[in-house]
């Protein structure tokens, strides 16, 4: 039997922490459905509904520098599709967003521009499409 990779197993606590949190009412009133993630200052921001449960993760190790769980993690987004503003090799690194079940890294990243990133790219259908969000705070 293949023994679990600590990291897969803190990122699904991570998650099961993020989704209780956003089902527990807040004493002001009703629960707040704007998903949040956690940023390495301890601030919440923002997020857009349609990333899914595990880009919150992926987001928090982008935002503390890792360890990220693929090798891949990090590297340089070539951006051969032309599909996001054109600008210098180096601008651009993916991230893996994990996908439940998957036996591979599956389809799902997060794209960064800047270091430290200004601009976030999500592609659920490996890199055919990409939506652009922003971390607020």
């Amino acid at each position: 039997m293949r023994r679990l990779n600590p990291l897969i197993l803190l990122a699904a606590l991570v998650v099961a922490m993020v989704l209780w949190r956003q089902h527990t009412p807040s004493p002001a009133g009703p629960a707040n459905h704007a998903a949040t993630t956690s940023i390495s200052d301890g601030t919440a921001a923002a997020l857009p509904a349609f990333l899914p449960p595990e880009a919150h993760a992926t987001l928090d190790l982008i935002a503390s520098g890792g360890p990220f769980p693929h090798s891949q993690d990090g590297v340089v987004f070539g951006n051969y599709e032309h599909l996001l503003p054109e600008q210098p090799r180096g601008y651009y690194h993916e991230y893996t967003v994990e996908t439940p079940g998957a036996s591979t890294r599956g389809t799902r990243r997060i794209i960064t521009g800047g270091t430290p990133p200004e601009t976030y790219y999500y592609t659920d259908d490996h890199y055919h499409s990409f939506r652009s969000f922003k971390i607020g705070r």
